[in-house]
Formats: C-alpha cells, structure tokens, sequence
C-alpha cells in the first residue's frame, strides 16, 4: 500500500492567484466561456444510439472540448463518458456506474474538481458582463429623461 507523498486531491487546492502558485510557475489554461465552437470528432466506438448522439454533440459544445480538441488521446475517455453518462439517465441505473461517471467527468474536467486536476479555467467574458451592465443602466434612465422633458404641469 502506497504511504506519503502527494496524491490526487490531498491537500489544499492549489491557488492560481497566489504568490506561491506564481514563484511555482503555476498557471490555469483558460478556456472558453462560450464553449467549443469547432466540429466534434467521430464517436470513437461506432455505432451509437439517439441520445448518445445528441450528447455527444453537446459536450463537444463545452468549454472543456476546446481542451479536448488539441488532446486526441483524450477522446475515448470523452465517449466512455457520454455513453455511461447516457446509462446514468435510467431511474434504475446502478450506484457503480454513477460513481464511474463522477470519476469521468474529473478526468475530462467536467467538474469543478477536474478542471483544476486539468489545469484548466473557464474564461469570463468581462466585456459581454459590462455590455449587459451598461445596457441596464441604459435602460433604466431612459424613462427618467422623457420625464424631465416633459416637466411638472
């Protein structure tokens, strides 16, 4: 039985916005926030049903396929996921497949934990933030103004 030593998850989480992660050279690939936007790979097992199909597609959506996309070695993990993820949709779908679907998703990063095993963050897109923001503010004095105009009568 292994003893000491750094494994998977012990510990705290590393930090990327602290100094120590920066002496370490410690740095999060950011991925896109609006997700993937190139075609999705064949499935790598073949045949597939319907609604494997239509999962597939939608993770090859995800933030974390433009990972995927530059790390082919990645994909029959992604289809393992997508076909497990598909059995894991039935009311009677076993506890070992649930927890084999969980430990997936980390590998892929599809859960919080993952990403940061992968290295990766999802990128915010601040300008889109603001733009709502600012558009809000728009909207909300624009009824004050045509008040004004109008005057007290």
């Amino acid at each position: 039985m292994a003893r000491g030593g750094a494994r998977n998850r012990s510990g705290p989480a590393p930090d990327p916005n602290s100094a120590r992660s920066d002496a370490r050279g410690l740095r999060f690939d950011a991925l896109p926030a609006e997700g993937f936007q190139g075609e999705a790979p064949e499935f790598p097992f073949g045949d597939m049903s319907g609604r494997e199909s239509m999962k597939w597609a939608s993770l090859w959506r995800t933030p974390q396929a433009a990972a995927w996309a530059r790390e082919p070695w990645r994909w029959d993990t992604v289809a393992m996921y997508c076909r497990w993820a598909v059995v894991c949709e039935s009311p009677d779908a076993p506890a070992s497949v649930l927890a084999q679907v969980h430990r997936l998703g980390d590998q892929i990063g599809m859960t919080p934990a993952g990403l940061r095993e992968n290295g990766w963050s999802i990128a915010r897109d601040e300008v889109a933030q603001r733009r709502e923001v600012k558009a809000e503010a728009v909207a909300a004095e624009a009824p004050r103004r045509r008040l004004r105009a109008v005057g007290d009568q």
